[in-house]
């Protein structure tokens, strides 16, 4: 049986095996192949059974011009990248990783905060840059330190990872607010469940950890930050189309916002255009908040169970049915 990996790099730059995957057929991996849709996919592709992906899309044409293709699956829990209804009308499994990064996304949402509220980049820069050793007193600090004990945190989205992120916050002495369509027992022991409004009002920090719907596209906007409080924190780690780019990027410059730290923007690669670009304590780093590599070892692990169940006949984490 072939397989094809279409973009291996980043779930796996060097420091991972794909031995699991090799011992099920005979595998092709491309570090990378496109991020739109070329023909060079379906080339790629050829006759092969299987095919792993991340980001590289699969569209109607591409499924046309590959009629071996059985399995796609996907090295995420996102799978917008396939055409998955056409898919499974061409009779296609689409299989994802629907949990491995709990940890680390949770862990990563708080280091942007904490990073937000002590500058520790910035300042190891300066005393390596000589500042310190030329300064005449024995401390300083270039920014307001923020002490977080007894602010509120309101997290948009309290699956997993939101409430990962709750109890690490809740753990530094935060009081915790909490909004999601389908509260839980496990939610409750953590946070106090209300509306959006009243979470945006309320809370010092908020946190974004849902998925993206239609529903929820841009959702943190001139309209929902007017109902924020003056010099709120804003995290993002889950979906840069969550937020308007360009009206966090207002609130900032105005001071409406205090700060923002973001790992994930609308387009990415991040476009020398954005407007995140030029707004101030505005944190942005390479959507990599996934990246460690035992949440990167679960994806090799789950996507390699995911193809042994296929080829026994009784797939798992089908997101086509």
């Amino acid at each position: 049986m072939k397989i094809v990996v279409l973009d291996g790099y980043t779930e796996n730059p060097g420091d991972l095996s794909w031995a699991g995957l090799e011992a099920l057929g005979d595998v092709t991996v491309y570090d990378r192949t496109s991020y739109v849709d070329d023909p060079v996919i379906a080339q790629r592709i050829g006759d092969a059974e299987v095919v792993i992906t991340n980001k590289t899309p699969i569209t109607k044409a591409t499924i046309d011009k590959c009629p071996n293709m059985k399995l796609i699956a996907f090295l995420a829990t996102g799978y917008n990248a396939a055409d998955y209804n056409y898919a499974k009308e061409k009779g296609i499994l689409v299989a994802n990783v629907p949990t491995y990064g709990t940890a680390c996304v949770g862990q990563y949402a708080i280091a942007l905060l904490l990073e937000i509220c002590h500058h520790i980049g910035h300042h190891d820069k300066t005393v390596h840059e000589g500042k310190w050793a030329k300064h005449i007193d024995w401390c300083y600090w270039d920014y307001p330190l923020i002490e977080l004990d007894g602010k509120t945190v309101g997290i948009i989205g309290f699956g997993r990872i939101g409430q990962t992120t709750g109890r690490i916050a809740k753990a530094m002495g935060m009081n915790i607010l909490a909004y999601d369509l389908y509260p839980n027992d496990s939610g409750k022991a953590i946070a106090e469940y209300v509306d959006l409004d009243t979470l945006l009002a309320k809370s010092d920090v908020i946190f974004l950890h849902c998925n993206l719907t239609a529903d929820n596209e841009g959702m943190i906007n001139k309209d929902t930050i007017a109902k924020m409080k003056d010099g709120a924190i804003l995290i993002n780690n889950s979906r840069g189309q969550l937020i308007n780019e360009q009206d966090v990027t207002d609130a900032l410059k105005s001071g409406k916002l205090a700060a923002a730290g973001l790992d994930v923007v609308y387009t990415e690669p991040i476009k020398a255009d954005n407007p995140l670009l030029t707004a101030p304590n505005c944190i942005i780093t390479p959507h990599m908040s996934w990246g460690a590599k035992e949440a990167r070892q679960r994806i090799m692990d789950i996507t390699v169970d995911n193809v042994k169940a296929y080829i026994a006949g009784s797939p798992i984490n089908i997101v086509n049915k």
